[in-house]
């Protein structure tokens, strides 16, 4: 992990690579995160950065490295999905972050975009099916109780 995240930095800067920052454009070169439609909220997820600039430290890569292992728990999995899929950072996902997160599964072009009504079903088929106190939100408990539920997540 430590040659992976120094290799990211500027070759004058790898010798103090446990104090540096790599920046978020550098961040989203890795493969893992090249084609993932939620490379910026990963990004935005990880980073310790007082800057706002999702830059990662060491210890944030180990973080993200840590949380998309195979030997993370779903509870930590779950825990992270939901902070990605929380565009908005107010601890639930309500129906924008739900649109966003189907917009970003299904992409953003013109013949794959859902149609208002079809995207007003799937929303409200999701808060059917997850929203258990009914208030119109999804929390995290709600969202793990869904994912356990679902073996490949």
């Amino acid at each position: 992990a430590y040659k992976r995240f120094s290799e990211l930095l500027p070759k004058e800067e790898r010798e103090n690579a446990c104090s540096a920052r790599v920046p978020k454009s550098r961040i989203l070169t890795l493969p893992e995160l090249r084609a993932n439609p939620f490379q910026h909220r990963i990004c935005r997820v990880f980073s310790t950065s007082y800057d706002g600039d999702d830059s990662m430290s060491f210890e944030d890569f180990l973080d993200m490295l840590s949380v998309f292992s195979d030997s993370a728990t779903s509870d930590i999995k779950s825990h992270y999905a939901f902070r990605i899929f929380d565009f908005d950072d107010d601890g639930t996902l309500d129906r924008k972050d739900l649109e966003k997160l189907v917009n970003c599964l299904t992409g953003q072009g013109e013949e794959s975009r859902l149609s208002n009504a079809e995207m007003e079903q799937l929303i409200q088929n999701i808060l059917e099916e997850s929203d258990i106190d009914k208030d119109g939100t999804i929390n995290l408990p709600e969202f793990q109780h869904v994912v356990s539920r679902s073996p490949d997540f």
